[in-house]
């Protein structure tokens, strides 16, 4: 599940994260939680992908991995709330994951952090951090291959991006996953 505000870029990163699953042999859905939620709201995303077809299409209420974009979020609402215990924390943050755990009482998960604004920043000049979160994501679970992820999205940008929006993008990706920290 990926919590962030609500903007109309959520869906590149389900979408990109979704279709390399599939592109990888397995079963993926990806989908957003829309309600009548004003721009800059709160509101989450859902990403399933398995080695077996999905049957259920509804939101995920257990996440095993919770995606943070927008840090202000953590004073707003609890973004592990159904979590399990063994969960994963990924968040866009400057703070370490110890910093994050004392400064906002998260008791269970595991927690990690990349500052994946600043990476934005840094490799394509704009604090976008949908598909820098995706190289920290791959980095914790394992469970997609980064070389895929990285054709996939040259395949997907080079269409509508210029060649350095789409190398800032591959760089931006290969950077979080080498700069993500867990605890």
């Amino acid at each position: 599940m990926a919590w962030s505000r609500r903007t109309r870029r959520k869906k590149q990163q389900r979408g990109f994260f979704a279709e390399t699953a599939i592109e990888e042999g397995k079963f993926a859905q990806g989908f957003p939680e829309y309600g009548p939620e004003r721009m800059g709201a709160p509101v989450k995303g859902f990403t399933r992908i398995d080695d077996k077809p999905i049957r259920i299409h509804s939101g995920i209420e257990n996440p095993q991995v919770v995606i943070v974009l927008d840090p202000t979020l953590l004073e707003a609402i609890d973004v592990t709330e159904g979590m399990p215990d063994d969960g994963i924390l990924i968040i866009n943050t400057e703070l370490s994951p110890k910093e994050i755990r004392e400064k906002f009482g998260i008791k269970k998960g595991k927690i990690y952090t990349v500052n994946a604004t600043k990476i934005a920043l840094d490799t394509i000049g704009k604090p976008i951090p949908n598909t820098v979160m995706l190289g920290a994501l791959i980095k914790v679970t394992g469970v997609l291959d980064l070389d895929t992820l990285l054709k996939n999205i040259v395949k997907k940008f080079s269409r509508r991006f210029n060649e350095k929006v789409v190398e800032g993008n591959v760089q931006a990706i290969k950077k979080a996953f080498e700069e993500v920290k867990g605890e």
